[in-house]
């Protein structure tokens, strides 16, 4: 096995724990593994896949400014090198918003004792992204009307199904990239569960990306509004996929999904907001929290998942403490999303 390490600097607050179950939102996710202290992943660089084991660690300075991620790139054969070792780092970067200030957000919340007191329960949560907007794309297509548990044991299949491997042993499957998708048929991805649509639209946009008709990582360099029109110009894509896309998939903070159903119960709930809740009304909250309602929008998923139980497999990290992280838990009650 050709393994190649590197460490990333990370300024606090960061807590790697509840990053990454931001992004993988149910304990059956098999493409990002979590096991409360090591997140485990196959990213396809150069389309060769590569198994990324990331590790937040004791910094070797006391009352540190900064906390330290560890990172091992590994695959079967030859070491990875220095060039698959850098794109590595920039994924990585983007996917657990390693260069993300936080700064404003928490002087934001400082004005709502309610927001405050989220934002402190899981400070160092950092906003994460899929690995491409491809993969936030299917994504969101998968979970169309349907519960995100559900959602989730599809995009497993297709990844078990058609994702890339390093042969590994206990490696989780690689997500697919475009290539791997544009030769199924809409019959081979009905059989792992999809929707006659959902396998449809999947597959064609699988095979706009591989011709390169479709630059969907362009759109990181667009304005908010032409990313939208392009998104919504796909098939199978409408207003809560496209928004879901802007926030997981293009890392535009300010975009609060309106249509999620599960963002809406946490709002009511949380905030003891009367009546109904519908999509102009979370715009109004956007609004209000402009440029983060993506953020509030991370911090109420962990907390229903903070009360279903499913942080408890999850390492406390102290700031500036010179503590190394452990596997328990801060004692948060276990909700639903």
């Amino acid at each position: 096995m050709g393994k190649v390490s590197f460490e990333v600097e990370v300024p606090p607050p960061f807590r790697l724990d509840l990053t990454v179950w931001a992004l993988r939102r149910r304990p059956h996710n098999t493409i990002d593994l979590w096991d409360g202290t090591t997140y485990q992943r196959v990213l396809a660089v150069d389309s060769a896949p590569v198994l990324v084991s990331a590790r937040q660690v004791r910094p070797n300075r006391p009352a540190p400014a900064s906390t330290v991620l560890r990172v091992v790139v590994s695959r079967r054969g030859a070491d990875p090198d220095e060039a698959e070792a850098t794109e590595v780092r920039r994924i990585l970067e983007a996917m657990l918003g390693l260069g993300i200030d936080l700064s404003r957000f928490y002087k934001l919340t400082a004005r709502d004792e309610r927001l405050a007191n989220l934002a402190e329960r899981f400070r160092g949560l950092r906003p994460p992204r899929f690995a491409s907007v491809f993969e936030a794309l299917v994504n969101a297509v998968a979970c169309q009307q349907l519960s995100l548990t559900v959602g989730i044991h599809l995009l497993d299949r297709l990844a078990g199904a058609f994702g890339p491997e390093v042969k590994l042993r206990g490696a989780p499957p690689g997500f697919p990239v475009p290539g791997q998708l544009a030769s199924t048929e809409p019959t081979d991805l009905r059989r792992l569960g999809f929707s006659r649509a959902k396998a449809s639209s999947i597959i064609e946009v699988a095979r706009r990306v591989a011709s390169g008709d479709l630059d969907l990582e362009a759109l990181a360099r667009t304005d908010e509004k032409t990313a939208r029109t392009v998104l919504l110009s796909l098939p199978g894509i409408g207003r809560w996929s496209a928004e879901y896309v802007l926030l997981r998939g293009l890392g535009r903070l300010g975009t609060l999904p309106g249509d999620d159903v599960g963002a809406r119960n946490s709002l009511r709930r949380y905030f003891e907001l009367p009546g109904k809740v519908g999509y102009e009304e979370i715009a109004s909250l956007a609004r209000r929290w402009w440029p983060f309602g993506g953020i509030v929008y991370f911090h109420l998923l962990l907390e229903g998942l903070a009360r279903d139980g499913h942080l408890s497999n999850s390492m406390t990290w102290r700031e500036g403490s010179g503590q190394a992280p452990s596997a328990t838990q801060r004692g948060e009650r276990p909700a639903t999303e």
